[in-house]
């Protein structure tokens, strides 16, 4: 499904918990909107459940930065959560509410491939949530790269497009590759460009079996790194060739950005060397 979709030499963009600034919050069905309107191919929610089983797309204990709340989204009945309001970037309320994951999954129905981040939380209530709106092909379901998630999601939804979350050195694809399961390729992380899960003969291997590279350019905080230090900042502030352009020389088919507009611009501005052969 995903090589598919990489045909040319230039990555699938997939935004960051949608696209986020000014007044419009992350993870909200304004961010997805935005996100759609910048280009973007893919778009990542983060998924909570409420107290009673309710699934809100949210990313986990960010209730106090994002919400001004003190109260997590787990300790609520969803009746609550649907009255809890984002703020934006100011801390200001908007008129933005917490989404049913119901929700999001309708409206972005048949618009884009949707990355579920923290499937592994609640695999079963996230699976026959996708399920009920028909969504098996249009997803892609990630968890860390650990026996009792493969174990799990062999159990309860084998079909689903799978990426492990790969961190320094790939031990996994290969024996993934002999699993019962979707598994369509892995998310780097990675801290050094000389990492083993970004080599030349790992990216080879995986794209000799049709496995597709996902990198980050995203920043979560300054202390953690987890693309070498080629990020969205370093891009946005001058130097777009090492921010992004490294992926796509590197040979990644898809990277997650919080700018999807500008880097969209960019990669549709430049012209791609080659890339490492599939």
């Amino acid at each position: 499904m995903i090589l598919n979709l990489t045909s040319n030499k230039t990555p699938l963009i997939a935004a960051h918990r949608g696209s986020s600034a000014g007044n419009i919050p992350c993870n909200s069905l304004a961010a997805y909107k935005a996100a759609l309107f910048q280009g973007a191919d893919i778009i990542e929610l983060d998924i909570a459940k409420s107290r009673d089983g309710k699934l809100f797309c949210f990313h986990p204990m960010m209730e106090p930065a994002h919400l001004c709340s003190p109260f997590l989204i787990p300790s609520l009945s969803g009746k609550q959560v649907s009255h809890l309001r984002y703020r934006n970037f100011d801390g200001a309320k908007t008129n933005e509410g917490v989404l049913p994951l119901d929700d999001a999954f309708e409206f972005l129905k048949g618009k884009c491939i949707i990355n579920i981040d923290k499937f592994w939380t609640e695999p079963a209530l996230i699976s026959n949530c996708i399920r009920r709106h028909k969504l098996e092909n249009q997803v892609i379901v990630k968890t860390p790269s650990e026996e009792k998630y493969f174990e799990a999601l062999e159990c309860l939804a084998p079909e689903l497009p799978f990426m492990p979350m790969v961190k320094e050195t790939d031990t996994v694809s290969r024996m993934l590759l002999k699993r019962k399961l979707n598994f369509v390729g892995i998310e780097a992380i990675f801290k050094s460009e000389d990492a083993q899960v970004i080599s030349e003969e790992n990216l080879r291997f995986l794209h000799s079996n049709s496995l597709a590279v996902w990198g980050n350019a995203i920043v979560y905080s300054r202390r953690k790194v987890i693309s070498a230090g080629h990020t969205d900042d370093i891009a946005v502030t001058g130097n777009p060739d090492f921010g992004w352009g490294w992926f796509r020389e590197k040979g990644f088919d898809i990277v997650q950005t919080d700018w999807v507009l500008p880097m969209k611009a960019y990669f549709n501005s430049t012209n791609p060397s080659e890339r490492i052969d599939r």
